[in-house]
């Protein structure tokens, strides 16, 4: 089990389809998903009934937020930089 947490990069594993998304965006409506690999920061952490939720913002190159989502741990990776050295 992976600890993610507010701010982090993660990328999605697999495809996320339109229904579940909010665009924010009216360019982007035409999207039938997001694919695989996408990355997004994540903006919010809840749980509910034992489970925790992440809301994910995904981000243009300018930093113009375009979609978001609420995903589950397991749809998520999240991203590292450097690396961890115990």
């Amino acid at each position: 089990m992976t600890n993610i947490l507010s701010l982090d990069t993660v990328a999605i594993i697999n495809p996320i389809a339109k229904e579940r998304l909010t665009l924010v965006e009216p360019e982007y409506e035409s999207v039938k998903s997001l694919p695989s690999g996408q990355v997004g920061t994540v903006v919010e952490v809840s749980e509910r009934e034992g489970e925790k939720y992440y809301l994910v913002e995904f981000s243009d190159k300018q930093g113009q937020e375009y979609a978001m989502v609420i995903l589950k741990e397991h749809e998520l990776l999240v991203l590292h930089y450097t690396l961890e050295v115990a």
